[in-house]
């Protein structure tokens, strides 16, 4: 909410307050003022401080309404035209080789040709579907352990640093033990995702419960609400953006440590994704091939983040009164 709306909140609140305490301060609440007073059976009889916060939200979902939809979209899409003019420019005169410094338009000849014999489309759908499964499979894992450490300090205490330490760990490093144990199999891949996405799914849902005011916790207890209950229908719902931070901070991880494990891990039955289309490119120094999937790399981390945890992210902090981005 921006700060005027809320400045004005607050003094219209004071100023209806101060009303409602003192009877000359407001006519209409006054015996002796002319005119018949209003009582709060009568139809005219406005509640001053619901009528004011109902108009103060209305303000501020007009406000959000109001403002362009092009903005958001013309500013990207300019900054986006301004770094690929730059990129061409320096491929031009900056560099005299091309195979060494391939600009946007060698790239995206490259990338046409990767598209026509399918190899792009088979190395896309490869890597997304091993990113969705793994991270599936973390968010499994990672969920009930959270839950676990969270309703009991002690295994928090002996249990909590190793997570954080295994998030710290780069995945990259699971790599050559995956391929001992597993071999060159799917299975490799898996397991080096699930190591990377599993602690931070576990460390977010954590922040996200101490983030809960204690406030509520005790509300549950004079309730009468039973330690499993203040966890599931108090603790839990009031975590919920934390988690969603930590389930975005989750396929981050997952998605680098995909990218890894099939950058090192090629060859047997594990199949074609974009790890091993930019290895590909390495073996064989053709630049144009790594950028390509770079950029195809880039662009599906981009398309998760706006079409699934952006939406979920709008949908929760409306849920809660909040307006998303009102700062920004």
């Amino acid at each position: 909410m921006p700060t005027s709306i809320t400045s004005a909140t607050a003094i219209a609140r004071e100023r209806a307050t101060a009303r409602a305490a003192d009877p000359a301060v407001h006519p209409a609440l006054d015996p002796d003022a002319a005119g018949p007073p209003e009582g709060p059976d009568s139809p005219d009889a406005p509640d001053n401080l619901g009528e004011l916060e109902a108009g103060l939200d209305r303000l501020q979902d007009d406000t959000a309404a109001s403002r362009p939809p092009v903005g958001k979209i013309l500013l990207p899409l300019g900054t986006l035209a301004g770094l690929l003019s730059l990129w061409q420019l320096a491929a031009w005169f900056g560099s005299p080789r091309a195979d060494l410094f391939p600009g946007p338009l060698e790239v995206l000849g490259t990338a046409a040709s990767l598209a026509a014999d399918g190899r792009l489309a088979e190395a896309v759908f490869t890597s997304l579907q091993r990113g969705v499964l793994g991270f599936a499979l973390a968010l499994a894992i990672g969920t009930p352990l959270g839950l676990l450490l969270s309703a009991s300090s002690t295994l928090r205490r002996g249990l909590g640093p190793l997570v954080s330490g295994l998030q710290v760990l780069p995945s990259v490093a699971w790599v050559p033990a995956a391929i001992i144990w597993f071999g060159l199999t799917d299975a490799t891949v898996f397991f080096v995702v699930l190591m990377g996405a599993t602690p931070s799914i576990v460390n977010g849902f954590l922040s996200g419960v101490d983030m809960v005011p204690p406030q509520y916790r005790r509300l549950g207890t004079v309730l009468g609400a039973s330690r499993t209950q203040q966890l599931l229908r108090i603790v839990l719902p009031a975590a919920l953006p934390g988690y969603l931070a930590g389930l975005k901070q989750g396929w981050a991880f997952s998605w680098r440590s995909l990218m890894a494990a099939e950058i090192i891990a090629v060859g047997g039955s594990i199949g074609f994704g974009l790890g091993s289309l930019l290895q590909q490119g390495r073996d064989l120094s053709q630049m144009a091939v790594v950028v390509s999937a770079i950029l195809a790399i880039l662009a599906v981390g981009i398309a998760v983040e706006l079409l699934v945890f952006a939406p979920l992210e709008r949908r929760l902090l409306r849920r809660r009164g909040l307006a998303p981005g009102a700062g920004r």
